[in-house]
């Protein structure tokens, strides 16, 4: 469980001290995980879960259960946006964001994707 909790934690820029704050989980827990002092109950395993938006599954094995995604395409959009951070900020800002202001970036975004492809439309 430490090895892929370390793993969504770096991909994602996040220090320990950051989770630590966020979860109430103090450092000396997260220690005793590492070392193998410890294994996580499941009470922590959730806060850890619910912070990095994941399943507890996931924490523990790193693989969603089947079934969890409708079609193969959102499966493979969501584990870019798991993976790119500038896709999460995307995201996050079109769920923010008054709807609007958000297609005002978009046209923006695509008048300028399609002056470097040459393709002005």
């Amino acid at each position: 469980m430490y090895e892929i909790y370390c793993k969504i934690r770096d991909s994602r820029g996040i220090k320990d001290a950051d989770v630590v704050r966020a979860t109430g989980i103090t450092k000396s827990t997260f220690s005793d995980w590492k070392s193998g002092r410890s294994t996580p109950k499941q009470d922590k395993m959730q806060k850890i879960a619910d912070y990095f938006g994941v399943t507890v599954d996931y924490l523990m094995t790193g693989e969603e259960k089947q079934g969890y995604y409708f079609n193969e395409e959102t499966a493979k959009l969501a584990q870019e946006m798991f993976e790119d951070s500038d896709m999460r900020s995307l995201f996050d800002m079109k769920r923010n964001m008054p709807p609007e202001r958000f297609k005002a970036h978009m046209e923006f975004m695509k008048n300028l994707y399609n002056q470097e492809k040459g393709t002005d439309l």
